[in-house]
């Protein structure tokens, strides 16, 4: 399987442990190559974003409507058995779960997961979007195109800014954002959940966003208790957490974090 993968390499000698970062649903590896990609490689790390198949400029876009969460785990799979050293895996959204999916299994030097779909899956979100655009979501069954959930600039910035983001932030995201896969879709909502007692003892950090209106505060908090842990959460601040205006306050927090592990 082709998949895209972006790296940006530090100006002095690295870190030893290099990161690979991945994208939420609608995404690709684009979302990091902004801010987060040039910051981490700025301070060290060797700095990897992978678009999973179907999504960006890699394969499988014809087969995306049954791709499986386990066929993006194993996109994860072949891209960190492509580096010389596993890993630090940090997963948005979607990614958070496909995170949580390949810890079961394999094991990282540490993982943060940004925002991630909770562990009781994306139910409260189906039912959140049911209820405030009944429309939309009766387009959705009709169509069980994902696509719908994001597909104007008003959608996009109600899932994943906050308000005050600028116009072309959010047009630019709007304009790259994708349609996502039907079989994952099911897979977070009941078919294949994260279980966190399957979780090998990798370092955890759980990140959410107070302003978020995909997943709640309370969810993000579940999934972090689950494996031990306290979420952090960032007033003001919404989904999207890689572009939000206080993206750099997240990624301080991450390499703060990082450093502790002596990572």
């Amino acid at each position: 399987m082709r998949l895209e993968l972006l790296t940006r390499e530090p100006e002095t000698d690295a870190r030893p442990t290099p990161i690979l970062f991945i994208h939420g649903a609608w995404h690709g590896a684009w979302c990091w190559e902004e801010n987060f990609l040039p910051y981490f490689s700025a301070h060290g790390y060797i700095s990897h974003s992978m678009s999973l198949r179907g999504h960006g400029s890699s394969e499988g876009h014809k087969r995306l409507f049954w791709t499986r969460i386990e066929d993006y785990v194993n996109d994860v799979v072949q891209v960190v058995e492509g580096m010389e050293k596993p890993p630090i895996l940090v997963g948005h959204s979607m990614g958070g779960h496909v995170v949580q999916k390949y810890l079961e299994t394999y094991m990282a030097p540490a993982a943060v997961l940004l925002a991630p779909v909770p562990k009781k899956g994306i139910i409260g979100f189906v039912m959140r979007v049911a209820r405030k655009h009944p429309g939309l979501f009766l387009k959705f069954l009709v169509t069980l195109k994902p696509y719908h959930a994001v597909s104007t600039p008003e959608l996009t910035r109600e899932m994943f800014f906050s308000p005050d983001v600028a116009e072309d932030k959010v047009a630019e995201c709007y304009a790259r954002l994708q349609n996502e896969s039907y079989r994952a879709v099911l897979d977070m909502l009941f078919l294949n959940l994260p279980d966190p007692k399957r979780v090998k003892k990798t370092p955890l950090l759980v990140l959410g966003a107070a302003n978020d209106n995909i997943f709640s505060i309370k969810e993000e908090e579940d999934t972090a208790f689950a494996y031990g842990l306290r979420a952090e959460v960032f007033s003001d601040m919404a989904h999207d957490m890689m572009l939000e205006e206080g993206w750099q306050d997240v990624a301080d927090r991450i390499l703060d974090w990082l450093h502790g592990l002596d990572l």
